[in-house]
């Protein structure tokens, strides 16, 4: 089934320290975001991209989606104050598609079979998140860094993006969100308070978001040998 995806983009991704927008950062001479943008790009059932944007990059942006030729997008929606925000702004921008992703700009390594496999789940369930179990001994610890307990893990799961939904859903869920001046962790976290079930979709350990400079090296071991 075909859908639509909003890619938020605006923030300015602090702990990178960079000088500049996370998005613009060039791995093998590319920016971070055309690599996410092709994911979509090349998706046959990719029917839209809604690209959430800082206003004050538009041109940057812009010129980045014709030099890469990136057709897909659909609009450039101006950001939020907060990543929720920005999301629906974006949402507003979802023409003709019964699904919709949200997926974090600086998440360039998703497999398409994991999008398809996702998108499944939705249709059938309304939500669903992408995640993988989570594998390091957690501890809860006091805010003087004592620790209090050893969680258990079996059921723990490390949440990524994309996630996906029905339209219908998403929207009641941020409007919801809204009225009561809630804000979430991610989309699902939204969802969930409706209250509605979200599925699980086992993800893989390489989807993974460019947060720190550390991240930068392990995004370019990726690529060494990544096939989307």
């Amino acid at each position: 089934m075909n859908y639509q995806v909003v890619i938020p983009a605006a923030g300015q991704g602090k702990r990178m320290n960079a000088g500049k927008n996370k998005q613009f950062i060039k791995l093998q001479s590319i920016p971070v975001i055309i690599h996410t943008l092709r994911v979509f790009e090349k998706d046959p059932h990719c029917s839209g991209i809604i690209l959430v944007i800082n206003k004050d990059e538009q041109e940057e942006f812009e010129k980045l989606l014709a030099t890469y030729n990136i057709q897909k997008v659909t609009s450039l929606v101006h950001g939020g104050s907060e990543r929720q925000h920005s999301v629906y702004n974006g949402l507003q921008n979802v023409r003709n598609s019964e699904i919709v992703l949200v997926h974090d700009g600086a998440r360039p390594f998703v497999k398409v079979e994991f999008i398809h496999k996702l998108v499944k789940a939705a249709v059938e369930n309304g939500a669903a998140i992408l995640a993988v179990p989570v594998k390091d001994t957690i501890k809860r610890a006091s805010i003087d860094l004592h620790v209090n307990e050893t969680v258990e893990r079996s059921g723990l799961w490390a949440v990524q993006t994309p996630q996906a939904f029905h339209v219908s859903v998403l929207t009641a869920a941020h409007e919801q969100a809204r009225r009561e001046q809630y804000l979430g962790t991610d989309e699902a976290s939204l969802v969930e308070r409706l209250p509605r079930q979200v599925t699980i979709v086992e993800g893989d350990y390489l989807n993974i978001k460019l947060t720190t400079q550390d991240d930068l090296l392990f995004a370019e071991a990726i690529l060494k040998n990544w096939k989307s």
